[in-house]
């Protein structure tokens, strides 16, 4: 009896398992099947590959920077076309293709279809290089490339100006608050597309008067320069630079070779404090002159760093970086630990207002209080491997130099009695009274005893 009732048991269990496999719906059931055999469209499954180098900015990074990823004035490939706000310079950029086709028809004898056929063989890997999947036609994929790629190459060429002259009375230079839009907008991170296209349009639309002329590469960074201000010399010597797309590049030529990535190491790095913590420990900030701003060293307690002026360009410049390293997989991350080190030193004004004060930091971006909280921001929610980056001695260095205790008790001590002269002679005065009242208590004591 208690085996047939056993049996009964499972058959009623079967019997409920039957009922419910045939109770799922097959419309659900068909509906995720569809789900899993579509490819992810907005983070593609290729996004993680090495070829993939124009990114989304990550919501995090938005929340905290605004509309630093934005552009403001001109759309660049794929992610921001077609918006109305920036429908002025697109029609622009139609008439900057006309110019450059009425040049090199005239010079070369080509048409429209030359630029197409330079750029139809590289579709298929200009795809790849963005992390969303693209609902474009290849036609239209091709069309904006062709137009976005030769607006930027006819402008580098117009602002070079010694092959090809603007236009009389052209807006976009006579305006004066256009081009700095430009600077901005050609160098975000959602605003790119690859370097190889524009090399192929630059080579396909080149004069015989450009054979012995700049390359792509030195018109791009001289371009840039008008909002950098570099000197000449250290432009001249990146003829042969590449990058992934314009961003990269101008990232690339301030990264000097020798600056490389540490291997990681076994003994844990520790973070630095902020500027006003290490000149009570005895460290002091040292300007330098360096290639680039990036070159930064700590010798017998002083940190040498070079001058960088901060105003909107190079907060932009600096925030797209960032988030650039971040999204690429294989690109280095010196950006990142610049701007890692910046948010460690920088807590409040009064350690911008020292910066200042020592022409480390040329401060156009606002009030000592906005550059902080800038500083602060641009390393806020920023995966960053304190092991593995250029500057992991200097931090480790810095941090055994703060809490050696001697260096931390003499500092301390001359920071509070010697840092101005009032504090020296409120010093000074309260060491005279106690002197006095030493010798008044001795002679007391002695009169007494006398």
């Amino acid at each position: 009896m208690y085996e047939m009732g056993s049996n009964s048991a499972v058959e009623e269990d079967e019997t409920q398992h039957i009922i419910q496999i045939h109770d799922v719906n097959t419309d659900r059931l068909a509906s995720m099947h569809k789900k899993i055999a579509e490819p992810p469209r907005l983070l593609s499954a290729s996004a993680g590959r090495n070829s993939c180098c124009i990114f989304r900015v990550p919501q995090s990074l938005v929340d905290v920077n605004g509309k630093s990823y934005q552009p403001q004035i001109v759309s660049i490939g794929p992610y921001h076309r077609g918006q109305a706000c920036l429908k002025m310079i697109e029609e622009h950029k139609w008439r900057y293709l006309g110019s450059l086709l009425s040049r090199i028809q005239q010079n070369r004898g080509l048409g429209l279809e030359h630029l197409f056929k330079a750029v139809k063989p590289l579709e298929l890997k200009s795809r790849e290089c963005y992390s969303e999947i693209l609902h474009l036609s290849s036609d239209e994929f091709i069309e904006m490339m062709v137009l976005d790629g030769c607006f930027i190459i006819e402008l580098f060429r117009k602002v070079y100006g010694k092959v090809v002259q603007f236009e009389a009375y052209d807006p976009l230079v006579t305006m004066s608050w256009i081009l700095p839009f430009f600077w901005r907008d050609f160098l975000r991170v959602e605003n790119q597309i690859p370097y190889f296209v524009l090399e192929s349009l630059f080579d396909v639309s080149k004069l015989p008067a450009e054979d012995s002329g700049p390359s792509l590469s030195i018109l791009a960074l001289e371009f840039f320069n008008y909002g950098i201000q570099r000197p000449d010399e250290e432009i001249s010597k990146q003829s042969d630079l590449k990058g992934r797309h314009l961003l990269d590049l101008v990232r690339s030529s301030f990264i000097p070779s020798g600056l490389d990535e540490s291997e990681k190491i076994n003994t844990p790095t520790h973070i630095i404090y902020s500027v006003s913590k290490l000149r009570k420990s005895g460290i002091k900030f040292k300007l330098i002159k360096a290639e680039s701003f990036l070159v930064i060293n700590f010798r017998r307690g002083v940190i040498e760093m070079p001058s960088i002026t901060i105003d909107d360009f190079m907060s932009s410049f600096l925030t797209n970086c960032v988030a650039y390293e971040q999204c690429q997989s294989c690109s280095s991350k010196h950006f990142t630990t610049y701007a890692t080190l910046l948010d460690y030193i920088v807590n409040t004004s009064k350690d911008v207002e020292y910066l200042s004060d020592n022409n480390i930091i040329e401060n156009y971006f606002g009030t000592d209080a906005e550059l902080a909280r800038f500083m602060n921001n641009l390393g806020k929610d920023v995966a960053f491997d304190i092991n593995r980056c250029y500057l992991s001695k200097l931090f480790q260095d810095v941090h055994d130099y703060y809490r050696s205790s001697w260096h931390v008790q003499w500092a301390s001590f001359k920071y509070t009695y010697f840092s101005s002269p009032w504090s020296f002679i409120s010093a000074l005065a309260g060491l005279i009274v106690l002197v006095l009242t030493m010798a008044q208590t001795y002679y007391t004591i002695y009169s007494v005893y006398a």
